[in-house]
């Protein structure tokens, strides 16, 4: 038996030793289901998950299929600086909850069990990803939360993939205001400079395809600049991979 092998061994007896002295519970709801890191039925059924066809840029979901390379309107109109963004699922009033607790609550023990959602809704850019990053919190904001959930998800999903990580390639060097209520013009001045890469990451970016990892996408401003940072410092490209993503009405994306 490899090592691999009787590791993977050591987590499933871990696993079922942990189920009988705490019920597992879904990541929703909370509800008992069969085993860690499951959502139940009814969750998984209001979960909205994301598919093709979407924008060929930016993941955006089409009603119907409008053929390879199509875009959506904003990219047209507005190239971002990233080459491709995938989600797992929508953010709405099913997911909020989901993604809230793990944000916010302490629920750092769904990050494994996000990896295969994310690993299925970006399989074609963790095939060309050649380092996976998150998108970093400032150094303040970590303090009062204590862990940055975009690096739990990165690292997760680079021991998934088996892909290099650097939770700490991208810095952010100042101090933004919460865009929770922000529209997309004041969420782009909010976050324009605010990120660089790391002077002694510039070596590792520069040439590489870099996959970049966050919880959620709603205009994008933050990835951009994050892109934006990562392509000044020489990558090659920019991929995004996100947990869940806003989807608004076509006109108003």
């Amino acid at each position: 038996m490899s090592a691999l092998e009787m590791l993977a061994g050591l987590r499933r007896v871990g696993g079922l030793a942990l189920d009988l002295v705490l019920p597992a519970r879904c990541l929703a709801c909370g509800g008992e289901v069969d085993r860690q890191g499951q959502l139940c039925a009814p969750c998984w059924r209001a979960i909205r998950f994301l598919a093709p066809p979407c924008c060929a840029c930016c993941g955006f979901p089409f009603a119907y299929d409008e053929g390879g390379g199509a875009r959506c309107a904003a990219c047209l109109a507005r190239p971002p600086s990233f080459a491709r963004a995938r989600a797992a699922f929508v953010y709405d009033d099913a997911s909020r909850g989901l993604v809230l607790a793990f944000k916010h609550a302490d629920r750092t023990h769904a990050a494994p069990a996000f990896a295969p959602w994310l690993a299925r809704a970006g399989a074609d850019l963790l095939a060309e990803a050649e380092l996976l990053a998150p998108v970093p919190l400032h150094r303040w904001r970590l303090l009062a939360r204590r862990y940055n959930q975009a690096a739990l998800l990165s690292a997760a999903l680079a021991r998934l993939g088996g892909l290099p990580h650097r939770a700490d390639l991208l810095q952010r060097r100042r101090w933004t205001p919460s865009q929770g209520r922000m529209s997309r013009t004041e969420r782009r001045r909010n976050v324009a400079g605010a990120f660089r890469v790391r002077p002694r990451h510039c070596d590792m970016v520069a040439g590489r395809r870099v996959l970049l990892v966050d919880d959620v996408l709603t205009t994008g401003a933050t990835v951009e600049a994050c892109a934006r940072a990562l392509l000044r410092s020489g990558a090659r490209a920019v991929d995004v991979l996100t947990l869940a993503r806003v989807v608004r009405p076509m006109a108003g994306h």
